[in-house]
């Protein structure tokens, strides 16, 4: 087609060599505008008609790769080019490899085609060989690819790739040749392809799947494990596959050869001692003197080094290092040498993205200044503090050197929906039927304060709150937050009903005395009314009703260092608090709370995205006078002890029992991704508690259980399926339940 239009404009060079220009035209050109157009052809109007010059711009728009056809004509001096331009490509699919959409975009970006790209035949035949390739290294083999091309206008076509999966591969055996010193659950422990287990199908199980894509990569971790050993001269060959096709079978071969194992000798760090003394260094590494030499120590001795010295102000310092090896006595001297370069000072804080939140927001938690000297340990905290405010999906800083000694920090945040407005209900396990409405903002005005109003309305409980929380006090360090509350529940126990009402508010102060660390001082005022309605067996028992008032302050201690508000992956989170009730009102006691919750990202071990999380709390309520009924502890519901009912385990009887004063309980999680785009994940639970009147451990039950848990625009929400492996007759059990609102 392209040589056809350039032989076109050759037959025409006897009509257009004389005559002079006096327009010239683009018909059907829309992907290119009209003034690269005329760069391209090179001639202007009033000059005479060039034929190479024509050619040549011919050939020049082939080069654009935007058009089928391209034809040149001219009628007494109106030049006029005629494009038949290729359609775009409006819509990509992939059926039946792959289901959820971000690994089908993943996909497809993998194979080089997506939509708004220029269709052409050649586009699409290199794509299904790479989607070929693609269903080859994910261990199908004999997979068929059909493509469906369909016309959706002049301009577009829509592309469909018809997956017909292969054979899957299975790994029945897996040979370590040469191991004599780690064995075969050591490697499994590194490696992506594994031998088929029994029980395959089970998710803790094997399935033996090949995953060729990993293949390559199995030796090096294998190798990494052993350097990890101390085997410094280990050699690991390129995997070899053995594959029976009859039966979709294979044998994977590993050849290895292990060398001896090295014990670390001599540390030496070459530093400056005016910048830091290597002899405070030396007892921090982990690293040991005639300990088995572990390369991940090395590499961590690397970074803490790194981080000591880049904190004074030295951003870009280099730390190298090197091994030499005693072959004959099995040692290895480690030399770190490390070269600081010149001290940084931030010259800016530049900060884009930010559309709403304030810049003072963003900059407050932020804890490198311009004028300051760079810190790396400042630089890495303040991703993640910015981060736990839950303003942002996602936070980027960067480093750009302005010259020698100075630099700018480049802050750029996604921001995240902070505020909901929620009118709906819904159907709980121990509510029943709820109406619920709130007004929710974590980020008022782009301010940072926290506000929120919501009403709570079921068949056993009705609760109206207020709540105000000021993270900074006019960007200070000081924190504040009030809270007022209308609550209304009642509770089903065995002999008796309850209905229990709470009218109160709390006011607080707090300040970050350190780091990530928080003290404050809180007071609380509850005017509390309880009524009693015994069913028929007890009906002759009869016991006050109480109203009484609780007035309490409550001295607390936070600390905070994970690396994410919704999602955390690492760090930790932890506090105390102490209510002392009898500052004037009836109750006198003394609650002790504290908890503890701590994350593990499996991502750098394993380069899976698996978390690792536990938690757990312990409460203690003193009797200094006077405690009332429902001042007592309950164990149950999604914050204590799934797989039970809320207010499960407690106080049954208001005549003969005493409130609960010990409560504990933990909860270890595993989740795992579902959706990164949806912010959805999966996971399951093992959940342990136990409570009792003078001793922790009166009742103790357990209970293990999936969830499915969504960040969504309303806030966190979990559904909840547990299990009780540990229930007893009577226990209020419950297998499903949700929560919004609330995570880990």
């Amino acid at each position: 087609m392209k040589n056809k239009s350039i032989l076109l404009s050759v037959a025409l060079a006897a009509t257009m060599h004389a005559e002079q220009i006096t327009s010239i035209e683009y018909i059907n050109l829309t992907k290119i505008s009209s003034s690269i157009a005329n760069d391209t052809l090179g001639l202007k109007v009033g000059e005479e008609v060039n034929i190479e010059k024509i050619n040549t711009a011919v050939k020049e728009f082939y080069k654009f790769n935007y058009f089928d056809d391209i034809i040149a004509s001219t009628n007494n001096g109106k030049l006029q080019f005629l494009f038949k331009e290729k359609p775009s490509i409006a819509n990509v699919e992939i059926s039946g490899y792959k289901s959820r959409e971000d690994d089908i975009e993943i996909l497809k970006k993998q194979i080089g085609i997506n939509k708004g790209q220029m269709f052409s035949s050649k586009k699409v035949k290199k794509a299904k060989e790479a989607l070929l390739k693609e269903l080859e290294r994910a261990g199908y083999i004999n997979s068929v690819v059909e493509v469906d091309i369909e016309k959706l206008n002049e301009n577009a076509v829509s592309v469909t790739f018809n997956v017909n999966k292969g054979d899957e591969i299975v790994i029945k055996k897996v040979n370590y040749f040469g191991s004599e010193n780690l064995d075969e659950g050591d490697f499994e422990s590194v490696t992506a392809n594994k031998k088929e287990e029994i029980a395959s199908w089970f998710f803790t199980q094997n399935d033996g799947e090949l995953n060729s894509e990993q293949l390559r990569y199995d030796g090096k971790r294998i190798q990494e494990l052993y350097l990890e050993n101390g085997y410094l001269d280990v050699k690991v060959e390129n995997p070899f596959l053995e594959v029976d096709f009859a039966s979709n079978q294979a044998d994977l071969d590993f050849y290895i050869s292990e060398g001896k194992q090295y014990l670390t000798n001599s540390i030496t760090i070459y530093l400056n001692s005016e910048i830091i003394d290597p002899k405070e260094i030396y007892p921090e590494l982990k690293l040991k003197k005639d300990r088995v030499f572990n390369i991940k120590r090395l590499r961590k001795d690397a970074d803490y080094i790194k981080t000591l010295v880049s904190d004074l102000g030295y951003a870009f310092t280099q730390v190298n290092y090197d091994i030499k090896k005693d072959e004959k006595n099995g040692t290895a001297d480690v030399i770190f040498n490390v070269v600081p370069g010149e001290k940084v000072y931030i010259n800016d804080v530049k900060i884009s993205g930010n559309s709403r939140t304030l810049d003072r927001v963003i900059r407050r938690n932020i804890y490198l200044a311009p004028g300051d000297l760079f810190n790396l340990t400042d630089f890495n905290d303040s991703k993640s503090k910015l981060k736990r405010t839950g303003f942002f999906d996602d936070v980027i800083l960067e480093q750009r050197r302005v010259n020698a000694d100075k630099m700018d920090l480049i802050v750029k945040v996604k921001e995240s929906p902070t505020g909901n407005i929620i009118l709906g209900g819904g159907y709980g396990s121990y509510d029943k039927v709820t109406v619920n409405a709130s007004i929710n903002e974590k980020n008022l005005f782009g301010s940072g304060i926290e506000f929120g109003l919501s009403a709570d309305v079921s068949a056993q409980k009705t609760n109206f709150n207020l709540n105000l929380k000021n993270p900074a006090i006019r960007d200070s360090k000081y924190t504040g937050d009030f809270n007022a509350y209308n609550t209304n529940q009642e509770y089903e126990q065995t002999f008796y009903d309850l209905d229990k009402s709470i009218k109160g508010f709390s006011i607080g102060v707090g300040r970050e005395l350190y780091r990530n660390f928080y003290a404050g001082l809180r007071y609380k005022l509850d005017f509390i009314k309880e009524d009693y309605e015994y069913n028929v067996l007890y009906a002759g028992t009869k016991v006050p009703n109480q109203d009484y008032v609780s007035s309490s302050i409550i001295p607390f201690i936070n600390f905070d260092n994970t690396d994410d508000y919704s999602t955390p992956r690492k760090g930790f989170r932890a506090g105390v608090s102490v209510q002392y009730a009898g500052l004037g009102g009836d109750s006198k006691y003394t609650k002790t709370k504290t908890y503890f919750k701590t994350f593990y990202s499996l991502q750098d071990s394993y380069d899976l995205d698996w978390i690792l999380r536990y938690k757990a709390q312990a409460n203690l309520l003193t009797d200094n006078g006077q405690i009332n009924l429902g001042d007592s502890f309950y164990l149950g519901g999604t914050k204590s002890l799934r797989g039970f009912k809320s207010y499960a385990f407690g106080p049954d009887d208001a005549y003969i029992d005493k409130p609960y004063k010990k409560m504990f309980s933990n909860s270890l999680e595993l989740s795992f991704p579902l959706s990164a785009s949806a912010k959805m994940r999966w996971g399951v639970f093992y959940d342990y508690g136990m409570i009792g009147v003078n001793s922790f451990n009166d009742i103790q039950r357990s209970s293990v259980g999936a969830l499915f848990e969504w960040t969504s625009p309303f806030g966190p929400l979990q559904l909840i399926f547990a299990q009780p492996i540990d229930d007893k007759p009577g226990d209020d059990t419950s297998s499903f339940e949700f929560s919004l609102g609330s995570s880990f």
